[in-house]
């Protein structure tokens, strides 16, 4: 009897000074810097914030907890009293949980109640699975509402892009349709130019003006070129 008593004491003291590794695997996922990206630490360390809900289902809990249920897992987080302390980000607090208290993760304990309430699961199993559901249910809004507002501001951004497009196309039309101009009016005035013994005389001020339109004519060019250039690094 007193042996018995004994190793009681002994599995009650071992299971004091070891943290649940429920607490344990968070900890390690919260303090390892290669996930700062989904889970990490708050400003103060005072707390956890779980960045990307459906990354973090989805990449990370499996690998520890063997399941993606992001429900879940925040439901396990009430037993040992954490609480969410921001409505617009998933963080959650518990006074035992810090950055670099480590060894306090052995004062956590599960709340009585809920494992009470364990102990009648079976009688609560339909009501346990609409919670999960709902739960899920929110997990889900929330990452759908993400994906909606990156195809909102993706659908903008191609809006403008559309809207630089149309202009550029217009800007290059123009930039021709002067270029044409030019070169049409270059040879009508050639050809009006008189002759003698079938050679073209030169007018007076004409080589200023071939000059002034090759100026202009240069100038187009390179404004079509850059235009062309803007036009096709939108296409991209």
């Amino acid at each position: 009897m007193e042996g018995t008593v004994c190793e009681k004491g002994l599995l009650e003291y071992v299971r004091k000074s070891s943290p649940p590794p429920f607490l344990l695997k968070t900890y390690m996922m919260v303090e390892d810097p290669a996930t700062d990206d989904v889970i990490s630490w708050n400003a103060e360390g005072t707390a956890f914030v779980v960045w990307q809900p459906a990354e973090f289902a989805r990449d990370l809990l499996p690998t520890l907890f063997k399941h993606s249920n992001f429900s879940s897992f925040i439901r396990q987080l009430n037993t040992y009293g954490f609480r969410k302390v921001a409505t617009n980000r998933w963080e959650f607090c518990n006074e035992m949980f810090r950055k670099g208290e480590k060894e306090s993760l052995c004062k956590i304990r599960r709340r009585k109640a809920w494992a009470n309430k364990q102990q009648t699961a079976a009688a609560a199993a339909p009501q346990e699975f609409d919670e999960d559901q709902r739960s899920s249910s929110t997990s889900s809004s929330s990452g759908y509402g993400s994906l909606i507002d990156e195809n909102k501001r993706l659908k903008k951004e191609n809006g403008v892009l559309n809207s630089e497009l149309t202009s550029m196309k217009r800007k290059c039309k123009e930039l021709l349709d002067l270029v044409a101009k030019y070169a049409h009016s270059d040879k009508e005035e050639e050809d009006e130019r008189p002759k003698l013994f079938g050679v073209r005389l030169e007018v007076q001020g004409e080589r200023e003006m071939k000059r002034r339109r090759a100026e202009i004519s240069e100038s187009a060019s390179i404004l079509l070129s850059q235009s062309c250039k803007r036009v096709s690094c939108s296409l991209i």
